[in-house]
């Protein structure tokens, strides 16, 4: 039975770097995108030219009724997911006391919101598979909550993926359910222009390095470790 991810929010950035990478390991990708069709058939492209197995769907998983969709498309097609990348998420850059309704309600929905749907509704199908790993992508700060100057939602939607992460874990166990999260700190990509002196590392980091902590849980890691938090930050937020 060949191994089946899927990564939310698949069409930009570190999604679509973690479904690329999920695929060269061999597993079969269900490419999940709310608004990023593009970018989404981009990586299904790119994986099946390389002769990988990708197939794209369209999901606001902020809505329990497109989250059981997705569930029902994605076990019509593969039968069963092995692991669940859940990896979306937007950041707004501008002050918390700036924030509009809409601007707050989106750091809520694509983080926490859609984290608890989509993993409840992915249950069934992760009983099904044979490595039953749910990956959360969280923040280097979840586990160290304390003031912020931007994108408030956001960073309270990311520690709420934390308390999520915990609480599935917990709920999942018994049906050897490994619920882990996976926190980068600055990326790559990531908005703004941070001072890399500020990380003891000295760089900023790579999709890669967030690759090899989502590989060594989705492929290497055993289903009693459960409830985790890798840091993969170089060191930010240490000091």
């Amino acid at each position: 039975m060949k191994l089946v991810a899927l990564v939310t929010g698949a069409g930009t950035g570190l999604g679509g770097a973690l479904a690329r990478a999920l695929a060269a390991d061999g597993f079969a990708l269900a490419l999940h995108y709310r608004n990023s069709a593009e970018g989404a058939e981009q990586a299904r492209a790119e994986i099946c030219a390389h002769g990988g197995d990708a197939n794209m769907f369209q999901a606001d998983l902020a809505r329990e009724s497109d989250a059981r969709q997705l569930a029902a498309d994605v076990g019509a097609r593969f039968g069963h997911v092995d692991v669940l990348v859940n990896g979306a998420g937007v950041y707004q850059e501008c002050h918390g006391l700036e924030l509009s309704e809409a601007a707050w309600r989106e750091g809520l929905d694509s983080t926490v919101t859609q984290t608890y749907f989509t993993t409840r509704a992915l249950l069934p199908l992760l009983k099904a598979g044979a490595r039953k790993r749910v990956i959360n992508i969280g923040d280097s700060s979840a586990d160290r909550p304390g003031a912020r100057d931007l994108a408030w939602s956001y960073h309270i939607g990311k520690t709420g993926v934390w308390m999520l992460t915990r609480s599935f874990a917990a709920a999942a166990a018994e049906h050897g359910i490994a619920v882990n999260m996976v926190s980068p700190g600055i990326l790559e990509n990531s908005v703004g222009d941070e001072d890399v002196s500020k990380i003891p590392a000295g760089r900023r980091g790579a999709f890669d390095d967030v690759y090899q902590a989502v590989r060594f849980l989705a492929l290497d890691a055993p289903a009693y470790l459960t409830g985790s938090n890798l840091v993969v930050s170089g060191g930010w937020n240490l000091r």
